[in-house]
């Protein structure tokens, strides 16, 4: 198991933010998992542990 987590900025145009994203090949992924980063800014992917971050000033729109 590997400690080098790394952490995304996202914007809230790449919303539903969802692990691993479409920048990772499908063959060394995990199951896609939704994730929640709309209460905190921050979300931790409970798979493989990489963290993303709402950029700086962006804010979430709801429909």
């Amino acid at each position: 198991m590997t400690t080098d987590t790394k952490e995304i900025e996202i914007s809230a145009k790449d919303l539903p933010l969802h692990c691993p994203t479409d920048a990772v090949a499908l063959w060394c992924s995990h199951p896609r998992v939704f994730l929640d980063i709309a209460a905190s800014g921050h979300a931790a992917c409970p798979y493989c542990g990489t963290k993303y971050k709402l950029k700086a000033g962006e804010t979430i729109s709801h429909h």
